[in-house]
């Protein structure tokens, strides 16, 4: 038995080893790659280029590394955080005066291009209240902020290779107001393809099709290496306000600020309350006695539903972060942050399998000291990521307020009514021209809409309303309709619900 073992044993070194070799030999395969890519770019941009690539040779040999160990979360370990590492809003400190806002910076991530609403541009261009678009209600936001309280926060873009000229041409209207605006570009780093999980350009110039921007995880590299964290300290700034663009709830809130201050806070992360649209978002835990976050990618196959559940994971993270900056110098300096790598896979244009490596900016919350989670109320999550998202932000549910988002005291209920609209209104392209007016929708509970359906002007829907035009058919509600508890179906045939 112990001389079975024994081989059995040098069966699985040598294994083992084998295993080793071949990613060895696969990581210097893509080192060389990579070297030859940074030969291939231009002169004036190659130091940067180099470090972009050196980053990501470090990704791509740690996913090598743990794609061959296979290590999983071990799913008993898991523990909901406790009443400690996530703080109720209402118990944060009220505010006596603005001094905390001078070391405060604001960070917007604005690397989308919005594709899932059909948009080939940056998707902070677009226009979403009032005329106005993402861009131009953030910075309303924070130009008020400063001119209230005669301050100097100032707004940092975040962008992407995607979406930087757009946004430089954009921010360029805005040079007039009380206002400091500074972009940088995240990295962008190559897909590899699934098969061989080799780069996919050969050169530096290769169409856009072949890179990505590597997620919001990104954002700490990209901080330093663009010099901006660096400025940000030296011009005496403490903490940076993070959120993503289309997240029209992510105003600055000095409640947050100043518990972030008292409690000695290094990361302070914003969660809240997950609802049935919300089972796929990245959630807080604790496991191995520190405070982690736990996005859907990572969760073994057989316990995808035990994620989904609101029963056990009741919170989710909205990606409004709040950081120390003399603490994320630190960490830096000290080695950087090996974030959880997401395998976000992905097909060419041409059928072929590849994978984007990205990190969740959330994700760093394992490496700060203190760091735990702000449960918030759900009014600071308001992204738009569907034109059905789209409609209710733009309906009379909600109006503008020096930039930011205030629901209507007419609304009887605190929450926001369900909208689904069908493929029909899935491009912005499609959604604008079947409403000659967004309808009034404030007594509205739920609406759901299939098929080729217009509204006319001064449409009202109140309760649960429900419109189906079948395959050939087109149902067009005419101006002034008001539609309380009915389904709408064929040539306006109405059934009472």
């Amino acid at each position: 038995m112990a001389l079975f073992e024994t081989a059995s044993f040098r069966r699985f070194r040598r294994r083992k080893a084998v295993r080793q070799n071949e990613r060895s030999a696969l990581a210097k395969s893509t080192q060389s790659d990579l070297s030859r890519l940074v030969r291939t770019s231009d002169p004036a941009v190659r130091k940067a280029f180099d470090v972009e690539m050196q980053s990501f040779s470090k990704l791509h040999a740690r996913y090598l590394t743990e794609k061959e160990n296979r290590k999983e979360l071990d799913w008993n370990r898991i523990k909901s955080p406790s009443d400690k590492q996530v703080i109720p809003y209402s118990q944060l400190p009220q505010i006596t005066g603005p001094e905390a806002l001078s070391k405060l910076a604001v960070l917007k991530v604005n690397g989308g291009l919005g594709t899932s609403m059909g948009m080939s541009g940056a998707k902070s261009a677009l226009e979403v209240k009032d005329g106005m678009t993402f861009l131009d209600l953030i910075v309303q936001q924070v130009e008020h902020l400063n001119t209230t309280h005669k301050v100097d926060v100032p707004l940092i873009l975040m962008t992407s290779f995607n979406t930087h000229d757009d946004t430089l041409r954009i921010i360029k209207k805005y040079v007039s107001q009380r206002i400091s605006i500074t972009t940088f570009n995240q990295s962008r780093y190559p897909r590899i393809w699934k098969e061989t999980l080799q780069p996919c350009p050969k050169h530096a110039l290769d169409d856009k099709k072949h890179w990505y921007p590597p997620g919001h995880g990104d954002l700490y590299e990209s901080l330093v290496h663009s010099g901006v964290l660096d400025r940000l300290l030296a011009e005496g700034k403490e903490y940076l306000f993070v959120s993503n663009s289309d997240n029209l709830g992510a105003v600055v809130d000095q409640r947050i600020l100043q518990h972030m201050i008292d409690s000695d806070a290094e990361f302070l992360m914003e969660v809240t309350d997950k609802t049935k649209a919300d089972v796929k978002g990245g959630t807080l835990i604790e496991y191995d006695s520190s405070m982690r976050l736990l996005e859907i990618a990572q969760v073994p196959p057989d316990h995808v539903d035990d994620f989904k559940s609101v029963r056990k994971f009741k919170i989710f993270n909205t990606n409004n972060l709040w950081i120390n900056l003399k603490a994320l110098k630190r960490i830096m300096n000290g080695g950087g942050m090996d974030l959880d790598i997401i395998v976000n896979p992905k097909m060419s244009e041409n059928g072929q399998a590849v994978l984007q490596l990205e990190t969740a900016a959330g994700g760093a919350i394992k490496h700060f000291n203190n760091a735990h989670g702000i449960s918030v109320p759900r009014s600071r999550f308001l992204p738009v990521k569907s034109c059905s998202d789209l409609l209710l932000i733009r309906s009379d549910i909600y109006s503008l307020k020096n930039g930011r988002l205030d629901m209507s005291e007419s609304r009887m209920f605190g929450s926001v009514p369900v909208i689904k609209l069908g493929d029909h209104f899935k491009k912005i392209t499609d959604f604008q021209p079947r409403f000659k007016k967004i309808p009034n929708i404030i007594d509205l509970d739920h609406l759901t809409v299939t098929g080729d359906v217009h509204f006319g002007r001064g449409v009202t829907l109140r309760g649960t309303v429900i419109v189906v035009a079948n395959e050939g058919q087109r149902i067009d509600i005419p101006d002034g309709c008001v539609l309380e508890n009915r389904l709408v179906s064929g040539n306006l045939n109405m059934t009472e619900l």
